[in-house]
């Protein structure tokens, strides 16, 4: 797959609710994203439960972040010298290109061959496997969700879990196709099978690569350390074995302390994977000394903007503090039954919602209506993210496109809502209609602005009374019972 096709998918919202219906109907599909509240979504609710410094620890995080987010610039610097007092260098990235550069740059001077990579949102957000693909590295994913999305030319569906949407058989068929030089009749059924058969792929490509890339879940200003958080190993060979080593993350990724950065780990793996720490919890910080046994010959961090810079100062600063646990994800309905690839982008679910506007502009328009508003989302991020604020705000936005009848019927509903009489009598006279619709669905198919939004939903039985007749109703019913009661009414 070309970076430009890859591109294509990443940012192309035109067809948002297309995906989204072959997603309802892709019985493989529903059955792999099934796990999820029985995986993820329990898991998470017993790590929490058992450790009740939780809230406290989360109410840290929020200050922690905020505080940084005000002193970026402060701890950019910071960060930068203690990086270049460890022996390594950092790089800045404004746009996705400028890091796509700086990387192919760094790769070209050291005669790069082989590349292995570990498992990078950012890396994702600018395209960076196909880039270098296209640019003629071998490129390998070595993580084992990533790996698999690779030989299928796909991009994750979970920032967490890439691979959530396949099922064993999924990854059976992709094995065989794929591994050609091993037994077509080797079992392959249990997930223990399916490691043993990468880790015999992966280990060669570990062994030879030239370059070693990685994300990092936190950068600490203070020792210009990079921090991922694993639970194979893979991001340690990808950052140990090969001459140099380079970190790709975003400018929000920076904390001031390893204290900081020890708080916000605790929040991490139990918000994601329900565990109380990673299998892996791996600290880099510069090349390797002189007193070191192993380890990168050189250390480049390339710190991207794209727009965080802008957030920084709006009134969506709030999602920078995010930490991509997932658990947005996880506990959304919407996500739960349609899965990260009918988002279109690399960030989906409801951190996407709001992530993928800024990032993407206006093909990534539709997001922030993939919600039911439940606010499940608001309950479980450690981080205290107003997501729905968010993405109402986005809803807010003036939409370019409103076709004539839109703008007529929005404009009807302003002013009935400025006229409360006027607007009860409207929906006196509208009632009655209404009600013989839902009695009859096939009329609503029919009627114009709604037929696409009735096709697939069913209205309730309406009410003979309105809520604010039945509220009137109620209020005089009780005030008459204090009268007769002898109880004196205000």
């Amino acid at each position: 797959m070309s970076n430009q096709t890859f591109e294509k998918q990443v940012i192309d919202q035109s067809s948002f609710k297309e995906r989204a219906h072959e997603a309802l109907v892709d019985e493989k599909l529903q059955q792999a994203l099934s796990v999820i509240p029985s995986g993820f979504v329990g898991k998470r609710s017993k790590a929490k439960a058992a450790f009740p410094e939780f809230s406290e620890l989360s109410d840290q995080a929020v200050r922690i972040k905020n505080h940084t987010l005000a002193n970026i610039e402060q701890y950019l610097e910071q960060f930068e010298a203690a990086v270049q007092k460890s022996g390594g260098q950092v790089h800045f990235a404004p746009k996705p290109e400028d890091a796509l550069e700086i990387i192919e740059e760094i790769s070209k001077s050291k005669g790069a061959k082989i590349i292995a990579k570990g498992k990078t949102m950012v890396g994702e957000e600018i395209g960076l496997t196909h880039f270098l693909e296209k640019k003629g590295y071998e490129t390998v994913e070595t993580d084992l969700g990533e790996y698999l999305i690779q030989l299928r030319g796909e991009m994750p569906s979970h920032i967490i879990a890439p691979a959530v949407h396949l099922t064993r058989d999924n990854i059976r068929k992709d094995f065989i196709k794929t591994h050609k030089n091993l037994a077509k009749d080797r079992t392959l059924e249990t997930p223990a099978d399916f490691v043993k058969e990468a880790r015999h792929i992966l280990r060669e490509k570990f062994i030879n690569a030239d370059i070693g890339i990685t994300g990092a879940n936190f950068l600490v200003a203070e020792t210009g350390s990079s921090i991922i958080v694993t639970n194979e190993g893979n991001g340690d060979l990808c950052q140990s074995l090969p001459k140099t080593h380079i970190v790709i993350a975003s400018l929000e990724k920076l904390v001031p302390t390893l204290e900081d950065a020890s708080i916000l780990l605790r929040l991490l793996a139990r918000s994601a994977t329900g565990q109380s720490i990673s299998t892996y919890t791996t600290f880099a910080t510069g090349p390797r000394r002189e007193i070191d046994t192993s380890g990168p010959e050189e250390f480049h961090v390339v710190l991207l903007d794209n727009g965080r810079s802008e957030m920084l100062g709006s009134e969506f600063a709030e999602m920078l503090r995010c930490i991509r646990c997932g658990a947005c994800l996880n506990h959304c309905p919407v996500y739960q039954n349609l899965g990260g690839h009918a988002y279109g982008t690399v960030y989906p679910g409801p951190m996407g919602s709001v992530l993928s506007p800024h990032y993407f502009g206006e093909k990534a328009k539709d997001l922030p209506f993939a919600s039911s508003f439940c606010g499940r989302c608001n309950e479980v991020c450690p981080m205290q993210i107003p997501l729905t604020k968010l993405m109402r705000k986005l809803r807010e936005r003036p939409q370019t496109k409103r076709t004539l009848f839109a703008k007529t019927t929005m404009f009807a509903w302003s002013q009935l809502a400025k006229r409360p009489k006027l607007y009860n009598l409207a929906l006196k006279a509208f009632l009655p209609l209404l009600s013989i619709a839902t009695k009859q669905s096939w009329l609503m198919e029919k009627v114009p602005g709604v037929k696409a939004w009735s096709k697939h939903r069913s209205l309730p039985k309406i009410a003979k009374t309105s809520f604010q007749e039945a509220w009137v109703k109620e209020k005089k019913s009780r005030k008459k019972h204090k009268e007769l009661n002898g109880v004196k009414h205000d």
